[in-house]
C-alpha cells in the first residue's frame, strides 16, 4: 500500500495546540510495511474514567482542542487518534484503499491490541461515530459510557438527507478539496485564519485528501453496501446495551438533524440520560462549542 506522510514542520505553532503526540503502527491489510497512526494520550495513565474522541470528516484531532482542557481538568485520561489519511497519520494512496472495514480496524487494532483500552467513555462525531459505534457494537465489554454528537451508524437502509447527497456530489466534483473551508462553513461561528490553516495542515496538495474524498462514498446509502451487514449486527448489539448512552446534537447541522431519534427509541441505555441540544452549533459542534461540549460529557461522566 503506497502512503503519504505529512512533514513534521507543517504542525508547527498551531493555535491552542501544543499537546503532545505519540505514534503506533497498525497493519497494512495489503501486506505493505506497516502504517503509522497517529494520537494524542493525554492526563494519567492509572485515571479512574478513559475518554475517547474519534473526529470525523474531512477533521483531525485538531478539532478536539478546545475538549481536551475541561477533560484533563476533571482527571480523565484523554485519548485522539488521526484517522488512518487525516492529521499526522498515513494517508494511503489511491483512494482505493480506503475502505470502512479497514478504518474500523485500524482503530480496533490501536485502542485495543496496542493501547489495550478498556473502561473507555466513548464520544464520536461524524465518521467518529461511524467508526467508534462499529466498535462499540463488536466489543460492548470495552465500554463503559457512550455519548454521540452530530453522527449515527447508518445501515444503508434509511433514506439519506438531500444535505448529505449534496455533500457527497460536492466532494467527489470539486477540482480542489477546501478542508479548512469545509470546515469552516460548517460551523456557525466562523473560525480565524490561523484555525482555517490548520485544519489545512495535513494536506500539502490533493494527492494528501484521498481519504477525505473517499469518505462520503463509504456511508452507507443503499442496502446493498458493503457495510450494511456489519452494520446491521452493531446495531442489534446496540439495541441491547443498558449502559449509559448521552445523545449531544447541535442545533444547527443539516447533515445529522433528527439522526438522535433512532438512538433515543431503540439504544436502552439512553433512557432516563440528561441528554442536550448544543446550540448556536453546526455541524462541527466541537468547533464551535468545544468547551461547552466538555463539561457536558464530564457531568455525564460524574452522574453514571
Amino acid at each position: 500500500m503506497e502512503r503519504l506522510r505529512t512533514p513534521d514542520e507543517r504542525f508547527i505553532n498551531l493555535p491552542d495546540f501544543d499537546f503532545p503526540v505519540q505514534y503506533e503502527t497498525v497493519s497494512d491489510p495489503t501486506g505493505g510495511d506497516d502504517l503509522r497512526v497517529a494520537y494524542f494520550d493525554l492526563g494519567p495513565r492509572d485515571a479512574k474514567e478513559t475518554v475517547l474522541l474519534l473526529h470525523g470528516e474531512p477533521s483531525w484531532s485538531f478539532l478536539y482542542r478546545k475538549m481536551f482542557p475541561g477533560l484533563l481538568a476533571a482527571g480523565y485520561r484523554v485519548v485522539a487518534p488521526d484517522l488512518i489519511g487525516f492529521g499526522r497519520s498515513d494517508k494511503p494512496t489511491p483512494r482505493e484503499e480506503y475502505t470502512y472495514a479497514r478504518h474500523v480496524e485500524w482503530m480496533r487494532e490501536l485502542l485495543f491490541d496496542k493501547l489495550h483500552l478498556s473502561n473507555i467513555t466513548f464520544f464520536g462525531q461524524d465518521w467518529g461515530s461511524l467508526i467508534g459505534l462499529r466498535l462499540v457494537g463488536e466489543h460492548p465489554e470495552r465500554f463503559c459510557r457512550v455519548a454521540i454528537g452530530n453522527g449515527g451508524l447508518p445501515t444503508g437502509d434509511e433514506q439519506a438527507s438531500d444535505a448529505f447527497f449534496a455533500w457527497q456530489k460536492f466532494s467527489q466534483e470539486a477540482p480542489e478539496l477546501p478542508i479548512g473551508g469545509i470546515v469552516g462553513f460548517s460551523c456557525v461561528t466562523k473560525p480565524s485564519d490561523e484555525v482555517f490553516r490548520a485544519y489545512d495542515a495535513p494536506f500539502l496538495d490533493e494527492s494528501f485528501k484521498e481519504g477525505a474524498r473517499i469518505f462520503p462514498l463509504l456511508v452507507p446509502s443503499a442496502p446493498d453496501d458493503p457495510a450494511h451487514d456489519a452494520n446491521v449486527a452493531a446495531w442489534k448489539v446496540l439495541k441491547t446495551f443498558e449502559k449509559p448512552f448521552l445523545c449531544c446534537y447541535s442545533d444547527s447541522d443539516p447533515i445529522t438533524k433528527g439522526a438522535d431519534r433512532k438512538f433515543l427509541a431503540e439504544v436502552p441505555g439512553t433512557k432516563g440520560q440528561p441528554h442536550v441540544t448544543i446550540e448556536a452549533a453546526g455541524h462541527f459542534l466541537q468547533e464551535d462549542k468545544g468547551e461547552e461540549l466538555s463539561q457536558v460529557l464530564v457531568s455525564f461522566i460524574a452522574s453514571t
